[in-house]
């Protein structure tokens, strides 16, 4: 446990908990003892005139002790200062007691520096080496016998004083040496001996990794939670933000709401002002005009007044009394005044200098002063991106949202699907409206993009328009192609098309493997299939239905309609890509015929990818390890050839002549059938007695080997053993006009294994 025990006694070592048992704590005695034996080992190397200051180095310098040195002399001093200052009468001892107490408390001191122990003791270095022996043994001598005495004789030290200086030696020492295990009662690192003899040995304890890393375990949990807390609460801090912003937008909308409102009802007083003005000036007008028309005629009637009072004035004046009467009646100053004085004159005024108290209707502005509402027009919403799974073939759920506070009636819905061309705006908009923050839209066409928009209304106005938002819709199912499914015993091939234009992201294929219960089914999905096709991996002997759906951002289609798989045998189909012009495919899809070969290289319309010389046609095999078997089924009188091709062999030669193809062939001769098997042209010189009407065929991969049979009798025929550098497939050619039916989904039978 500490460097010093590797100079020190072995019986130091007795901490460990193998050599704990009849022990028990070590006494004072003990270390004292030690302390002797310590130094007898010390003194034996100098009886023999041993190099110690060698030795010593080269076993500090083994063990990193040099830099401990200084530090040991540090606490040493420190340790020699806490006694003299509590035990003053010892310093009235000799002084080479001093040393001697240096010496005694730290032994592994002599050894890591020979020289200093001699400075310290007050040896000279030029003494002898007889004397410096001399000197050290009355030393130990000494030593050993304070030891033994249990006390410093020399000193005149008490028995108490020799215990407090050990138990500080040790106290020291226990300081120094450093915690190893982790005390999870007291919730502290100590040593693994105060486990086993201090206070927490009774105590549940940790390795002090183990605790490290616990802890650290829990302040990654805490920082964890900090982190979320930080996170949530830059999530308060941006709504606020958010809030604040909203604020402001609503405090102008409602600034600008309120300044329309009490513009329009300024200027309706303004007109009601100006209309009532207008009429109380024409009042006015009317008013003069009439009093003037009166005053006019009151003019007049004053001049004819005065006219009248004149004439009848003179006529009063006359003295001649017969021209005054003559006058007076044949004058028609008489009357004129007559008429005039029958006239009635109104002396009253024609208006009243008050006008008409008029009353200003201000119902108009009531009414626009109720108008004015304190609740704005709503801000715009926020549609929601399109979510997983949230559309079928036909509909599409909408999700939106009104981040402020603004009152809302309901929201206006509105889209149009998403086209590529150039004239995309004149789409036929559609318009909902809804109460609620979402819509499900029904009677959409499948897999086809839509360009979402939603507007917020209230009794203020309506908001303006959200961002666009383009969602999809879930495609249709697919079809899976049954004709061109090719199976075998461990494996099959399913092939399906898109009744979509727009394509798709990726199918998923479901497969259900019936057992002899049909309510017990197990399904199994392969997801993320980018094409329209997947070689699935079965179990031989089984049945399994197998169906497609695809998937796009929307969501999945629909199951396709499911189709039946048998791993019993090899299922495959013909491809017609691939046939000769003059060759037909029956309604079952396993038999082919020709009616005439005169003109083989015919003007019939000949794909890219057909024979053109050879009346054949490939089969597609599925591309898979193992065995595969089928069966041909053949006429006596018809010549053929029948085997397996690569898919790249030549498309204008025969079957069998090149390097690329191996096949059984039929040609009759007019003494015998005889029957080759060729390739690259060549075949093995092989007679067959029974003309095999059912051809088995049997496909080894694995074993590299290409076998023909007679199935009716299970008759081994002849094998090609290659190995195929590519996977290959059936050919079968006719060069006579007859008939070959294929049959597939055979259990390998037993007889074809060689």
């Amino acid at each position: 446990f500490y460097h010093m025990d590797l100079y020190g006694s072995k019986e130091r070592f007795d901490i460990f908990p193998e050599e704990l048992s009849g022990r028990g704590d070590r006494s004072l005695g003990d270390t004292r003892r030690e302390s002797a034996l310590s130094s007898e080992k010390v003194q034996r190397p100098q009886e023999v005139g041993y190099d110690l200051e060698k030795e010593v180095a080269e076993l500090a310098k083994m063990y990193g002790l040099d830099e401990d040195r200084e530090k040991e002399l540090e606490l040493l001093e420190g340790h020699l200062e806490k006694v003299e200052s509590r035990w003053p009468s010892a310093r009235t001892e000799k002084a080479g007691s001093q040393g001697f107490i240096y010496n005694t408390s730290k032994s592994s001191s002599l050894l890591k520096d020979p020289s200093q122990s001699t400075k310290q003791q007050g040896l000279p270095e030029e003494a002898s080496q007889g004397e410096n022996q001399s000197k050290a043994r009355a030393d130990d001598e000494a030593e050993s016998n304070i030891w033994s005495r249990e006390g410093l004789s020399s000193s005149g030290m008490s028995d108490e004083w020799n215990s407090q200086a050990v138990l500080e030696e040790e106290e020291e020492e226990e300081e120094e040496e450093a915690a190893d295990v982790f005390c999870s009662t007291c919730k502290i690192p100590i040593r693994a001996f105060d486990k086993l003899f201090g206070e927490h040995k009774d105590h549940e304890v940790a390795q002090l990794p183990s605790a490290v890393e616990s802890e650290k375990e829990a302040i990654h949990k805490n920082m964890c939670k900090l982190e979320e807390q930080i996170a949530q609460m830059e999530n308060v801090a941006s709504h606020l933000e958010e809030i604040f912003i909203t604020v402001e937008e609503n405090f102008g909308r409602q600034e600008q709401n309120f300044e329309v409102h009490y513009n329009d009802a300024v200027q309706v007083l303004a007109q009601k002002y100006e209309e009532q003005l207008e009429a109380l000036g024409e009042e006015k007008r009317q008013k003069l005009e009439t009093l003037y028309e009166q005053l006019v005629n009151c003019g007049k009637h004053l001049d004819t007044c005065k006219e009248l009072t004149d004439e009848t004035q003179e006529l009063f004046l006359e003295n001649d009394k017969a021209e005054f009467m003559k006058t007076l009646i044949f004058s028609p100053h008489n009357y004129r005044l007559e008429e005039f004085l029958k006239k009635e004159v109104n002396l009253e005024l024609s208006t009243q200098p008050d006008f008409e108290e008029r009353v200003i209707d201000v119902s108009e502005v009531e009414q626009l002063m109720n108008s004015i509402n304190a609740t704005p027009a709503p801000c715009a919403p926020v549609i929601n991106p399109q979510a997983p799974n949230a559309a079928t073939g036909t509909s599409l759920r909408v999700c939106w949202g009104l981040f402020s506070d603004d009152t809302v009636e309901c929201y206006q819905l509105c889209y149009k699907p998403v086209s590529n061309e150039r004239h995309s705006d004149e789409q036929a908009e559609h318009t909902l409206k809804v109460k609620e923050t979402y819509c499900t839209i029904t009677g959409l066409l499948p897999n086809t993009q839509y360009e979402f928009w939603v507007s917020a209304l209230n009794a203020s106005g309506i908001s303006p328009p959200s961002e666009r938002a383009v969602y999809v819709t879930a495609p249709s199912p697919p079809t899976i192609k049954n004709k061109r499914i090719q199976s075998c015993e461990n494996a099959a091939l399913v092939c399906w098309e898109s009744r979509d234009i727009n394509p798709v992201d990726s199918y998923t294929v479901e497969l259900s493997k019936l057992t002899d219960e049909e309510n017990d089914i197990i399904t199994e999905s392969i997801v993320g299939i980018p094409n329209c096709e997947v070689l699935i991996h079965l179990q031989p002997t089984q049945k399994y239905h197998i169906c497609v759906r695809a998937q796009n951002l929307g969501g999945s289609s629909e199951r396709s309609e499911p189709v039946l798989i048998h791993t019993t045998g090899t299922c495959f189909y013909l491809n017609d890509d691939t046939a000769h012009p003059l060759l037909a495919i029956l309604d079952d899809g396993f038999t082919i015929s020709c009616d005439e070969l005169e003109n083989p290289e015919c003007d019939l319309p000949v794909y890219d990818n057909s024979f053109t010389r050879c009346i054949a046609i490939l089969g597609s095999l599925i591309p898979f390890p193992g065995k595969h078997y089928w069966e041909v089924e053949v006429e006596e009188d018809t010549e053929y050839r029948t085997g397996v091709a690569f898919e790249n062999t030549p498309r204008h030669g025969h079957l069998g002549a090149n390097n690329s193809s191996w096949c059984m062939r039929h040609i009759i001769t007019p003494s015998r059938h005889k029957y080759e098997f060729l390739h690259s042209g060549m075949t093995p010189d092989i007679r067959i007695t029974v003309p095999p009407r059912r051809i088995g065929i049997l496909l080894d991969y694995e074993n590299c080997r290409l076998s023909f049979f007679n199935a009716d009798i299970a008759q081994h025929l002849h094998t090609f053993n290659t190995r195929f550098q590519h996977y290959v497939h059936p050919c079968f050619a006719l060069e006579t006009p007859g008939i070959l039916r294929i049959h597939t989904g055979i259990t390998t039978p037993p007889w074809t294994a060689l």
